[in-house]
């Protein structure tokens, strides 16, 4: 199993994200109940860029839908790796399976091998 890729937030998604920390149940007064071990730890949220804690990345930060949405984009945002070169791309649609570049070679191809056939019927 991989370790999920952490985040690193701008100074306003920081800023965001440090005012909903306090909404964190495990959020006691600048600390984290959650890795307390006998001693009192400092919440990692409130002094980091990088968006660590998974219970916060679970429970706090959907509360606020734009921070959301920024840090985790839709899955109709996600890449695709073409069938045909296999670098990454964005696909247009859900069913997409080459990047634009190969696309259109493969309609050329088509295309050509169309007329081929085509031609040697007449």
């Amino acid at each position: 199993m991989t370790a999920p890729e952490i985040l690193h937030m701008t100074y306003q998604q920081y800023r965001t994200a440090r005012r909903l920390v306090r909404e964190c149940c495990n959020y006691d007064c600048g600390n984290c109940l959650l890795l307390d071990d006998g001693e009192e730890c400092i919440c990692p949220q409130s002094i980091t860029y990088s968006l660590i804690c998974k219970w916060f990345r679970a429970a706090v930060l959907p509360l606020d839908a734009g921070l959301c949405a920024a840090l985790f984009p839709p899955s109709s945002v996600r890449r695709r790796h073409c069938r045909e070169c296999g670098r990454p791309f964005a696909p247009p649609k859900h069913n997409t399976l080459y990047c634009s570049a190969c696309a259109a070679e493969r309609v050329k191809r088509s295309k050509r091998a169309w007329a081929k056939k085509n031609r040697a019927d007449v």
